[in-house]
């Protein structure tokens, strides 16, 4: 069994790959005041539940692949495979882990690890040339070539920070649940909220993508857009660019980033 982790700003998702099956797959929240201790007795507490572990943590985990936006984070978790998985082979996504695919950018360094990983995936799954949507933090387009090389991005405020700002700084509005309003002309604040940011974000996506299609190819229905992050669900029936929704891409890359990477090791 791989355990693959997705440290994001705000969500941390897991998941346990059986061969290629994604068997089980969880979502908590990123604390980087998490000590590797406390990491580890979530991590025990979360795979104690699944039949196919055992009881012990680390029972059945035969491999780990782990990439983080946040660097503390990724610190405590790369204390947390030294010190409870010292005998499982660890992949940690940072510089000089062999993806397969190239960085086309001006400072590779700066390109966040769930953004390449995703890439990876894109690749695997699709081809290219294709572009990732990823609803997260924050809104990222990530554009790959026709022969698999990462090409550069866009990155935008996310919808819960948008949602947010408009509580803190708006005098009569506040924070609310981002849902899906009955109509495009909202008949309440809540309503006219909820109508702005899922309309807005969804003409946000078909206009970026759009036009980062025609810069990517001759014909842009050549271009595959792929959805995934946990907010993508809220935008998919208003998009009218978005051709595939993968909830575990990243999950995905990091299965196909380990299986690249073990023999080297």
């Amino acid at each position: 069994m791989l355990l693959t982790i997705d440290v994001g700003n705000t969500h941390t998702v897991l998941g346990l790959f059986d061969g290629e099956d994604i068997v089980e797959h969880w979502r908590i929240s990123t604390d980087a005041r998490r000590t590797a201790d406390e990491l580890a007795v979530l991590l025990q507490g979360l795979m104690g539940m699944h039949p196919l572990l055992g009881e012990e943590l680390g029972d059945g985990i035969d491999g780990i692949a782990i990439c983080a936006t946040v660097p503390s984070v990724l610190h405590e978790l790369r204390e947390v495979t030294r010190r409870y998985y010292g005998d499982v082979p660890a992949v940690l996504v940072e510089p000089g882990v062999k993806t397969g695919v190239p960085i086309l950018t001006d400072n590779p360094k700066e390109v966040g690890a769930d953004r390449i990983i995703n890439a990876v995936a894109a690749v695997e799954l699709y081809g290219g040339p294709a572009i990732v949507v990823d609803f997260g933090t924050a809104t990222t387009f990530d554009a790959v070539s026709a022969r698999g090389e990462y090409v550069g991005g866009v990155i935008a405020p996310g919808i819960e920070i948008s949602v947010e700002a408009l509580g803190v700084k708006g005098a009569q509005l506040r924070k609310i649940e981002v849902a899906r309003p009955r109509s495009v002309i909202g008949k309440n604040t809540v309503e006219a909220m909820q109508s702005g940011i899922v309309y807005g974000f969804a003409g946000q996506v078909d206009g970026v993508v759009s036009r980062m299609a025609r810069e990517m190819a001759d014909d842009p229905e050549d271009v595959t857009v792929i959805a995934t992050g946990g907010l993508a669900p809220m935008v998919l029936g208003e998009s009218s660019v978005i051709d595939e929704h993968e909830p575990w891409l990243t999950l995905i890359g990091l299965r196909l980033v380990y299986e690249r990477n073990v023999s080297r090791m």
